[in-house]
């Protein structure tokens, strides 16, 4: 169903900064909000592909150390299959 609302510019930017922020269309964002303030349960947003940063949170370790030269060996070998033909 459409509809037409007047919304506050402010509340209008905010809305679209926090639906690009969150990977969804701003139609989703409405649905979901009208949903939880009425206490409907809301349609579940599909994944992106889209990743939160940080990755690592702050004061954490990684689990994985990758030094510049693994990066550069990695490369190399992907360019010798590359010219071998293997990939």
């Amino acid at each position: 169903m459409r509809s037409t609302i007047d919304i506050p510019e402010s509340l209008m930017r905010a809305a679209i900064a926090r639906a690009a922020e969150n990977g969804e269309s701003l139609k989703d964002l409405v649905k979901r909000a009208i949903a939880r303030e009425l206490g409907m349960p809301s349609t579940q947003r599909e994944k992106t592909g889209r990743v939160t940063l940080p990755l690592i949170a702050r004061g954490a370790e990684p689990t994985v150390l990758v030094t510049n030269e693994d990066i550069e060996a990695a490369f190399d070998a992907e360019d010798q299959a590359r010219f071998r033909g293997n990939v």
